[in-house]
């Protein structure tokens, strides 16, 4: 859906379902990276497809230009009736509609529109279905694994950046552009408050532009980018100056090349109260979850 705002489409079909499956982190998505496909050239594909159609009909009309997503700061979008269909007969089939069984469903629909947008992209239904058969399945996505730290509660979650591991540094490491990926916060100050430390303010508005109800007390938050041997392993630590009580949250990124961007392994953490401890636990890393689900994606719009 966030493919299709950038149309200003309200409604997500089928190549908006391949769009999402070429930025999959799971075997889907890594199998269409390997074959080639970016979501760059998908894109083109479907927007070059979208104007022959309109063309074959006898009709003169320049589409207008993409944009950039606008899915969470707009309403009212909703899947096609053969999208969600799709979605359905893959769940049916493989008893979950994970990426690998909607991308089986999707380059063997009746419509053969995604079996003509492929080879566009230099490949065709039979070679996808063939790598598919022959990749080893990825791993389930990481949700709210516990930590090995004692006292501590947190989640991971795994994903896919169309990036160069780099270009993903660059912008995990800059305190001024934590407002692009860490959707809580609108705005870092110019200068750190000292030990490398810098003063923070929490988000009062919805990307719809509606308020949001935020405590006085968590309205002012301060950011420590930790000390780190590795390139590759970067580390925050979020805390409320405010609300002295309200443990601090650690979240940290591994990042990794793969073919066509980043692999990125998100980890949140905090130290959990002892009173509240065992029973909130597991509705703690739910809720963790949620946040890095957040943040991951946003991290990949920053690229799109």
């Amino acid at each position: 859906m966030e493919e299709a705002s950038r149309r200003g489409a309200r409604e997500a079909d089928l190549e908006d379902l391949l769009l999402a499956l070429v930025l999959s982190e799971q075997t889907a998505g890594t199998v269409l990276r390997e074959l080639g496909i970016t979501i760059r050239a998908a894109r083109a594909a479907v927007e070059q497809y979208q104007r022959e159609q309109i063309a074959s009909l006898g009709i003169t009309l320049e589409l207008p230009a993409a944009g950039n997503i606008v899915f969470h700061e707009t309403g009212g979008y909703e899947w096609s009736k053969r999208a969600s269909d799709l979605i359905r007969r893959a769940g049916d089939k493989a008893g979950t509609a994970d990426a690998a069984a909607v991308l089986r469903e999707l380059v063997s629909e009746p419509s053969g529109l995604i079996a003509d947008l492929l080879p566009r992209l230099g490949t065709t239904s039979e070679e996808v279905l063939t790598a598919l058969n022959r990749s080893t399945p990825a791993p389930a996505p990481s949700t709210a694994g516990k930590t090995r730290r004692r006292g501590q509660s947190g989640s991971a979650i795994e994903s896919f950046i169309p990036a160069p591991v780099d270009d993903v540094r660059t912008l995990l490491t800059d305190p001024a552009r934590v407002p692009d990926w860490e959707p809580m916060i609108s705005c870092v100050e110019d200068v750190a408050t000292g030990n490398g430390i810098w003063a923070a303010h929490v988000s009062t508005t919805r990307p719809d532009g509606k308020p949001l109800k935020v405590d006085t007390r968590f309205r002012r938050r301060t950011l420590q980018l930790m000390p780190s041997g590795e390139r590759a392993h970067i580390s925050w630590r979020f805390a409320y100056p405010d609300a002295p009580k309200s443990p601090p949250v650690t979240v940290t990124f591994d990042l990794a090349p793969t073919t066509g961007g980043t692999e990125l392994r998100a980890t949140m953490t905090c130290t959990a109260r002892q009173r509240i401890r065992f029973l909130l636990r597991p509705l703690q890393r739910f809720l963790m979850w949620i946040r890095l689900s957040q943040i991951t994606a946003a991290i990949s719009r920053v690229y799109r």
